[in-house]
């Protein structure tokens, strides 16, 4: 098995599925958020403060490192896309999670609008996007 890519290896047309080190990265990137948040809104005194952007990052990596959703540039441009619709639509239970206390209010309506990505991202595969 080679290590090194092939000459005709390029990443963004390479059709990767995520591997479990990116589930990983994910998850830590998850819990981190919930805590830096979480610090972030008790110093400004602000429930869910605009300079926090863990938030997009984690959700954002929830649509991209799903099971289902494999990495090239035309998933990476309509995760992204889908990502931003479902942000600011906020779906349900996107808006109710916003309730939940601390940084896991902050984090949890991106979760929800990444996981609404990647059945978006799903959707788009089993048409042959």
């Amino acid at each position: 098995m080679d290590i090194v890519p092939s000459a005709n290896f390029h990443f963004w047309t390479a059709n990767m599925s995520p591997s479990y080190l990116d589930y990983l990265i994910v998850l830590l990137v998850a819990m981190l958020g919930v805590y830096v948040a979480d610090r972030a809104a008790k110093y400004s005194g602000k429930k869910d403060p605009q300079f926090v952007v863990i938030d997009e990052v984690s959700g954002q990596m929830i649509a991209y490192f799903s099971p289902f959703t494999l990495l090239n540039w035309k998933s990476f441009l309509l995760g992204f896309i889908l990502f931003r619709v479902f942000d600011i639509w906020k779906p349900f239970p996107a808006r109710q999670a916003e309730s939940l206390p601390g940084g896991l209010g902050i984090m949890a309506d991106d979760w929800i609008a990444g996981f609404y990505a990647a059945l978006g991202l799903l959707a788009a595969r089993a048409v042959g996007l």
